[in-house]
């Protein structure tokens, strides 16, 4: 492995490249033309305006002893290392590494994290982050305390008992929780400690967690910075050169760098990142309000309703809403059942972020992992239900809703809940836990 290239290329960034030298990013110039532009002109062999695919696995070296920037691929490829240098100039970073898949980028953020070390997680988070830092916390590698990071107060007094680290989702997967990432970074700087943010529901176009203090930005790239659910694959962004080059260095230790192959897609699909993100956007605001107004539908969790708590919040962070919707539904599964089985223009699928768009039931998908008593404390109940709003037409999205949602509105029932009032009125309480095995803090919530 050539160390010199892993401690450089691995974690490109948005200025320079190693390898085939294209032209240094303008800063001056929007993020949408960076992101179009990224890699463009690169090819100095034959002029190709799109950059070419490198699928070799290995590298020769020059000669005994004088290896090339590149050496085999697990260390440093440079197709992936043009896809790192365009998320890392979109996040503000000063190097990212790509990995295989979105949980490969969350494995290697939490090697930074210090053997023995106290982690605060959201209790809401997404159901695999949730397994891994328990699972860690299970062996001892870490204590992980899952709690409401919308509580400041507490999370100061447990940063000043001291944590060491912070993982947050902003917003979260699936409440779509907005934590307020100036102030979590302000308490992390005070007491020292690592602030790790999950943007994948927004993508840099819509935030940049560095810009308001983090030190590491966590993505699935499976999402919406491919956006056509045909990659798998993650990537870090790190705010310091150090951090960038201890996490490429945990990435190639542990073999969970990502493809060629798959960094050529997804550097393809960030290229049209912009454009689809806000008719993704536009559309999920059209259903949000038209979900809003059914009466089979209980509650509407989307940032850019003046009934969602961190409505305000969200639009003094945020450059956009997102197109994740959750909702919950008057009834019980079977009302469940019948929505996803009456969609025609949404499929019944995990993941999201695509163009097309997605239904998924949190309880049984994903976060099937999460021990019931975790997701009940998070307000992950049997009747939410979570949108993945995709850039079809945004008619035929609500029509199709509507018609499924009808049904359950017609459906004869022994008794529905009262339609859930704002989150505003809500109290959260929240039930201290010890260090047993981790279960998440009773944040209650409605449903």
């Amino acid at each position: 492995m050539n160390q010199e290239h892993l401690n450089s290329s691995s974690t490109a960034t948005g200025e320079e490249h190693t390898g085939s030298s294209p032209r240094r990013t303008d800063r001056t110039l929007s993020p949408a033309t960076r992101t179009v532009r990224a890699s463009l002109e690169s090819d100095e062999q034959h002029g190709a305006v799109v950059p070419p695919l490198h699928l070799s696995s290995t590298f020769t070296f020059e000669e005994f002893g004088r290896p090339r920037t590149y050496d085999y691929t697990r260390s440093g490829n440079p197709t992936r290392d043009q896809l790192a240098g365009a998320l890392a100039d979109l996040e503000g970073g000063a190097g990212c590494t790509v990995t295989s898949s979105g949980m490969a980028a969350i494995t290697a953020a939490v090697h930074l994290f210090e053997p023995g070390s106290t982690v605060l997680a959201p209790c809401d988070c997404y159901g695999g982050t949730h397994r891994l830092l328990s699972r860690l916390h299970e062996r001892g590698q870490i204590v992980v305390r899952f709690v409401d990071l919308k509580n400041l107060g507490r999370v100061e007094e447990e940063l000043r008992a001291g944590a060491r680290a912070l993982w947050v989702e902003s917003p979260s997967n699936p409440l779509l929780r907005i934590a307020d990432l100036h102030e979590l970074a302000t308490l992390s700087r005070r007491y020292e400690a690592l602030l790790c943010v999950d943007n994948t529901f927004l993508s840099p176009v819509l935030q940049r967690p560095i810009e308001f203090g983090a030190d590491v930005v966590v993505h699935s790239t499976t999402k919406y910075l491919n956006g056509h659910s045909d990659v798998v694959g993650g990537a870090v962004i790190a705010r310091t050169n150090e951090l960038a080059g201890r996490v490429a260095e945990w990435a190639n230790t542990l073999g969970l760098t990502g493809s060629p192959f798959d960094s050529y897609l997804t550097l393809r699909g960030l290229r049209t990142l912009q454009a689809r993100l806000r008719l993704h956007e536009s559309n999920a605001i059209r259903v949000a309000r038209t979900l809003e107004r059914h009466p089979a539908v209980a509650e509407v969790l989307h940032p850019s309703l003046e009934s969602h708590p961190d409505h305000a919040l969200a639009r003094r962070q945020q450059d956009g809403f997102g197109a994740m919707i959750s909702l919950r539904l008057e009834g019980g599964t079977d009302a469940v059942r019948t929505l996803v089985e009456n969609l025609c223009c949404f499929s019944l699928a995990e993941s999201l972020g695509g163009v097309e768009s997605l239904v998924a039931h949190p309880a049984t998908m994903t976060h099937a992992s999460m021990p019931k008593e975790a997701r009940d404390a998070a307000g992950i109940c049997d009747r939410l239900v979570r949108l993945s709003v995709g850039i079809e037409d945004a008619e035929d999205l609500c029509a199709d809703l509507e018609r499924a949602l009808d049904l359950i509105a017609r459906r004869p029932t022994k008794a529905r809940s009262t339609r859930v009032q704002s989150n505003k009125t809500r109290p959260l309480k929240v039930k201290t836990t010890s260090a047993e095995p981790p279960k998440a803090e009773a944040l209650q919530l409605a449903g």
